[in-house]
């Protein structure tokens, strides 16, 4: 018999920065009551982390928070592409990529695009969004213990304020705490992965010149190669306020304590090229990029998100994003699970869906590290040899093999060659924009808070896959909801652009039937109408969402 606790929740969040911060909006989104705890006593101070990725803004959109992420980034609206040269002064080196997305390619693909936003300015938005939908968030507060027993979780939190100790009793406990989780350390998970790739000290700074010198380039990040001074220098604001990233080699016994604000000075005018800067330095932050993965993702009723799942190298912005989407891959899983339309063992595909993909990414992350030459990087032997090219397949066209999805290939790559949103299961579901009474919106719109089963409006099997559709969801007690789009009185979604055809985006006919889960990918498909429509659509759903 568990004692009382001070608190209960169906989930308790270890953690409130990016990741925990997320998970927090997406569980508030989809009406799920949790608690988030973090050690810290407010959201970060430093700019870090600010490539927010096209996959990651279409679950901000999702969210309703897309606005508000926009107009904190507003700064860094205009500044595209990584240089790559030997100091600032002068017109010497090279663009690494001058564009994100040159040609405006993305808009075939998505209803959104990337996003500039430091985590110093993204969180606060994040943290204001999740109190208004509910979330119990505290800061200053610390996990110190934790047990497991079939039914759940009982967490001992220390409110670092006042010192007072409070136990919490929740069905589930997500760790969102860092590289270095105690949470996983206590279940003793282990981690694959090379390990500690390099190391940096993070300045942020102010200098009223620099921005003579960089002129009208307005890059990302530029990775400066000067032997005397080598570095990554990042604006913050394009005018006074700057990050420079210097490299530190601990391992060859180089202590935290010399980086003095002399010797930072120095190293940041050299690796500039202008002798006579100003640079006033306003704080520092050390950071190791490393690439590890958690051997598992779920320990009974613990889960591990971002860092403490996988850490990688720092080049394309691959962590947090990754980090991100675990976040909402969960999000719904929980919510469905608590809810009581989803089988337990639906929390099982966590693991198998994203672990996967975090060892593709963190490969693909230290192979762009390799490319880029990124400062103080002097690779091992075997690390960052993972292929090479274009990153768009990488951060949208990923893909679960397995899980809950029922029809896709298990030997297909997670992280495919080329850039495929064609409706197949374990794939992003494809975007088309469509008309709803009037109103414009994507197909990815759609997708939040049930599954969504989509058929054509122009053919008899579709109305029937919507028939089978309302059965099931009445019978099962499931949510899903029912679409079917085209021309005439019967279609929901209309076409937006004259020659659209849904079903051919989808891989499908005007006969078959899509499934799309809450999370926007594809979870079944069938090319023909079925002769007992609502029994394999029930096969279906009870096989995605583990009902046994």
């Amino acid at each position: 018999m568990q004692q009382k606790a001070d608190h209960q929740v169906p989930v308790l969040v270890v953690g409130g920065s990016l990741v925990g911060l997320s998970l927090s909006l997406f569980l508030g989104r989809l009406g799920v009551p949790h608690m988030l705890v973090e050690r810290h006593s407010g959201t970060s101070l430093h700019p870090r982390g600010r490539g927010n990725n096209v996959r990651t803004m279409e679950l901000f959109r999702a969210a309703g928070v897309e606005p508000d992420i926009k107009a904190a980034a507003s700064l860094l609206a205009d500044n595209h592409g990584i240089l790559q040269t030997p100091t600032l002064a002068g017109e010497a080196g090279e663009w690494l990529f001058r564009e994100i997305d040159p040609g405006g390619g993305i808009a075939r693909f998505s209803p959104t695009s990337w996003c500039l936003c430091s985590q110093n300015d993204l969180e606060p938005v994040l943290l204001k969004g999740a109190r208004a939908l509910g979330g119990d968030l505290r800061y200053f507060h610390e996990l110190e213990s934790f047990s497991q027993d079939p039914e759940g979780v009982t967490a001992y939190v220390r409110d670092r304020d006042s010192d007072d100790l409070y136990t919490v009793r929740a069905d589930y406990l997500v760790a969102a705490d860092g590289p270095r989780s105690p949470v996983r350390g206590r279940l003793g998970i282990g981690q694959t992965g090379p390990g500690d790739l390099f190391a940096n000290v993070s300045v942020t700074f102010r200098s009223k010149l620099l921005a003579d010198t960089v002129g009208d380039r307005r890059f990302i990040c530029c990775y400066l190669t000067s032997p005397e001074a080598d570095g990554a220098l990042l604006p913050v604001d394009n005018k006074e306020h700057w990050v420079f990233h210097a490299p530190w080699h601990p391992e060859n016994g180089e202590r935290l304590e010399e980086f003095t604000e002399e010797r930072l000075q120095r190293h940041i005018r050299l690796a500039v090229g202008v002798p006579d800067l100003d640079v006033e330095v306003t704080g520092k932050a050390s950071w190791r990029a490393a690439e590890r993965v958690a051997e598992r993702y779920l320990h009974d009723r613990v889960l591990l998100a971002g860092d403490s799942a996988h850490e990688m190298s720092p080049t394309g912005a691959f962590g947090s994003n990754t980090g991100i989407q675990d976040a909402h891959n969960l999000a719904w899983k929980l919510a469905a699970v608590l809810d009581g339309w989803a089988g337990p063992g639906l929390l099982e595909t966590y693991d198998a869906e994203r672990r996967p993909v975090a060892l593709a990414t963190s490969a693909r992350a230290s192979a762009r590290s390799v490319e880029h030459s990124h400062p103080g990087f002097a690779p091992a032997p075997g690390v960052g040899g993972g292929k090479r090219g274009g990153i768009l397949n990488v951060v949208l066209g990923y893909r679960y093999p397995r899980g809950a999805v029922v029809g896709a290939d298990p030997g297909q790559q997670v992280v495919p060659d080329g850039m495929r949103l064609t409706g197949e299961p374990g794939s992003r579901a494809p975007h088309l924009w469509l008309r709803r009474s009037g109103e414009r919106l994507s197909t990815l719109d759609l997708y939040e808070r049930s599954l969504v089963l989509l058929s054509d409006a122009g053919s008899a099997a579709g109305a029937a896959w919507q028939a089978a559709a309302r059965r099931v969801a009445e019978t099962e007690g499931v949510r899903l909801d029912a679409y079917r789009i085209g021309a005439g009185a019967r279609a929901e979604l209309r076409y937006d652009a004259e020659g659209d055809d849904w079903a051919a985006a989808h891989g499908t006919s005007a006969d078959g039937a899509v499934l799309v889960r809450p999370d926007g990918f594809v979870a079944w498909r069938t090319v023909d109408a079925a002769p007992a429509p609502e029994t394999e659509l029930r096969e279906v759903v009870r096989a995605v969402l583990r009902r046994g």
